[in-house]
C-alpha cells in the first residue's frame, strides 16, 4: 500500500486511455478467471469482492458484518457485472462495469486532489502511475 494524491481527472484520463485501461482489464480478468474458461463465475468474482474488504472495515478498523447482509451485497455486485444475466461475466461485461464504476469514482472525487491509501495492484494505483509517467515524459 502507498499514499497517493489523485483526483477525478486522473481516473478519467486513465479510463479514456484505451490501451492502458484495456490492458489492465485484460490482465485482471485473466487473473480472476482461475479455470480459464473465458468467463468469471460468481465464485471467481467473490474472491475479488472479498479482497476489497469494503464492507468489513470502517476507516481501517475491522467490523463484524452479518453474513447474510454480506452475501446480499456480493450477489448484488455480481448482478451489476452480469449484464446479460447468464450467470457468468465475460470480458466485455467486466470491462464495461469496471469502466462505469471508475467513472463514478471520478465523479465522486471531483477535480480537487485528495490523498488516498491505495493497494499496489489496484486500478486507482495504476491510474496514478500512468499519470506520473505522463508527467515524467
Amino acid at each position: 500500500m502507498s499514499v497517493e494524491v489523485l483526483d477525478g481527472a486522473t481516473i478519467v484520463s486513465f479510463v479514456e486511455d484505451e490501451e492502458a485501461f484495456n490492458g489492465l482489464i485484460h490482465d485482471r480478468f485473466s487473473n480472476l478467471d482461475t479455470n480459464h474458461d473465458g468467463f468469471l463465475s460468481f465464485t471467481e468474482m467473490l474472491k475479488e469482492f472479498q479482497s476489497l474488504r469494503v464492507f468489513e472495515t470502517h476507516f481501517g478498523i475491522d467490523v463484524k458484518r452479518d453474513p447474510d447482509e454480506l452475501a446480499h451485497v456480493y450477489d448484488s455486485l455480481f448482478v451489476k457485472f452480469d449484464h446479460d444475466a447468464n450467470g457468468a461475466v465475460d470480458l466485455e461485461e467486466f470491462k464495461k462495469e469496471t469502466k462505469r464504476m471508475m467513472l463514478a469514482m471520478a465523479n465522486g472525487l471531483g477535480f480537487l486532489p485528495v490523498q488516498m491509501v491505495l493497494e499496489e495492484d489496484s486500478f486507482l494505483k495504476k491510474a496514478v502511475e500512468r499519470e506520473a509517467m505522463k508527467m515524467d515524459a
